[in-house]
């Protein structure tokens, strides 16, 4: 890769990276991607799993931030209806806590900021009646219900990149870069991919959007630009069975006067989260703390009607947050906005940082930073990504139930839960897995969970799956249908499919 000269060099395979690399390629920029692990790999695969507006933002004020995400919740279902789905969240009225005329005016505003085609509005909820009122403690009688949509974060971002590789622009995963260099007017990156050689790539613009680890390859450009000052947050997560009654989701107002999410998992589960603890490094993200973990227990055991149970969390995640610092006193009350540091010096290579943002704006975000690049590369085209399917999510405008149907119709062979499974997934790409399957018996070896050989083979050749860990838990959530003996054996029969190349 000496040879060529990229445009862009971006570095960093979580949502702003893909989105920025799907962009420019879309826009005829010829864009290279390093990623040091796995794509989603870090903070983009241990969100919420929501693209919403941020209701409690409009406490801090933060009006614009809202009504921009408001806005990218109807343009992103439009485009991935496949991983991305409309969601009713109730808000039980705690006495004590905000009131309920605070309650009806956020509310409001959330649903007048920005113009709503598919997504329901807000309204008031009488849980003596309601079915979700069934869940609660008998002393939560009323509260209200809004709409935002779940998602899928790091199927997202495969998608993502799938639109960026579809465009031209290289993926290159497990690629830690370790040197950054000034060669005239290009950068000069050095790689180490895993198990290969080291590569150097030219690039006109190094795009720093390695999140958490943003400061770290600041550092390696040298004395170009300040290091990017940044506010760590871990957002902790545990995950349950599925609390009874509990098919939609609830915001739960704590003591300290954050909220708490509990919502459907899975099927079969129910996720609590999350926390907000400054952390020193990104390398604090791996474990939920005792601390966290009890205080997710409290927040959601105090309006459930059966407490949470500490034994019963089947599975524990965390992310950081990388957040713009901007010296507010608590983690709730950092904004969420995003930054770009824009650093161009003549006859030098420019160098654009980007610090903060949130899955739900990471296309605004991208739109942003190649406006920023426009004075680089006039012939460059125009912005383009509110309106095209992400990869397999051009399932009509019936949706993915009428999507699913016809695939039943066209491959009778299939168990209808199978073919729902890999729909849900992978939208209309599920042809391209299936292939010429005709049956179950064609997918190869079960694994469990739904899981099969060939299911691997398509992840390792079209979504640069390299380890068990990105099959189970990124790309799939099959890791946790599986008992621990059964996840042992799908690992190692994993490791094996993914090594043979």
């Amino acid at each position: 890769m000496r040879a060529e000269v990229f445009d862009l060099a971006v570095v960093g395979g979580g949502i702003n990276g893909a989105g920025i690399a799907a962009d420019a390629a879309g826009r005829g920029l010829k864009v290279v991607l390093l990623e040091k692990g796995d794509l989603a790999g870090g903070t983009s695969s241990a969100s919420s799993k929501l693209i919403h507006g941020g209701l409690r933002y409009l406490e801090h004020m933060e009006f614009r931030l809202v009504r921009e995400a408001l806005a990218e919740r109807e343009v992103l279902l439009a485009r991935a209806p496949h991983l991305i789905r409309p969601l009713r969240f109730v808000i039980p009225h705690a006495p004590g806590m905000r009131s309920r005329l605070m309650l009806r005016l956020g509310l409001f505003l959330y649903d007048h900021l920005a113009p709503r085609k598919v997504i329901p509005g807000s309204g008031p909820v009488d849980l003596l009646r309601d079915p979700m009122g069934r869940s609660l403690r008998a002393e939560f009688r009323s509260g209200f219900s809004y709409y935002d949509c779940w998602v899928d974060d790091a199927r997202l971002v495969i998608s993502v990149a799938l639109d960026a590789a579809q465009r031209g622009a290289t993926i290159l995963t497990r690629a830690p870069v370790t040197r950054i260099a000034e060669r005239g007017d290009v950068w000069e990156v050095t790689a180490s991919p895993q198990g290969a050689a080291s590569i150097q790539i030219a690039a006109r613009v190094l795009v720093n959007a390695a999140g958490p680890w943003c400061a770290h390859v600041g550092r390696l450009t040298g004395a170009v630009a300040d290091v990017p000052a940044l506010r760590l947050v871990r957002g902790s997560h545990i995950v349950v069975p599925r609390i009874a009654g509990a098919d939609d989701a609830y915001l739960l107002q704590n003591r300290d006067g954050r909220v708490v999410f509990a919502m459907p998992f899975e099927e079969r589960f129910t996720l609590i989260g999350t926390t907000e603890s400054a952390v020193a490094s990104p390398a604090e993200a791996g474990s939920v703390s005792r601390l966290e973990e009890a205080y997710l227990i409290e927040a959601a055991s105090r309006f459930f009607s059966r407490p949470i149970d500490p034994r019963e969390i089947v599975w524990r995640f965390a992310g950081i947050r990388p957040l713009v610092e901007d010296g507010a006193l608590s983690a709730s009350a950092v904004s969420r906005e995003y930054r770009l540091d824009f650093v161009h010096r003549d006859n030098a290579p420019a160098l654009l940082t980007v610090i903060g943002g949130k899955i739900t704006t990471f296309r605004r975000l991208a739109e942003a930073a190649l406006a920023r690049l426009q004075p680089l590369f006039p012939g460059m085209g125009p912005a383009w990504t509110a309106g095209p399917s992400l990869p397999g999510g051009d399932v009509g405008e019936a949706g993915v139930g009428a999507y699913v149907q016809d695939l039943a119709r066209r491959r009778p062979g299939f168990a209808d839960k199978t073919l729902r499974r890999i729909a849900t997934l992978y939208g209309t790409r599920a042809d391209l897995l299936l292939g010429d399957a005709s049956g179950e018996a064609d997918l190869g070896e079960a694994m469990g969970a739904g899981l099969t050989e060939r299911e691997v083979l398509f992840l390792r050749d079209h979504e640069w799956a390299g380890a068990a860990e990105d099959v189970l838990w990124r790309r799939t959530k099959a890791g946790l249908h599986m008992a621990d003996e059964e996840r042992t054996r799908a690992e190692m029969a994993i490791s094996r499919l993914l090594s043979e190349r």
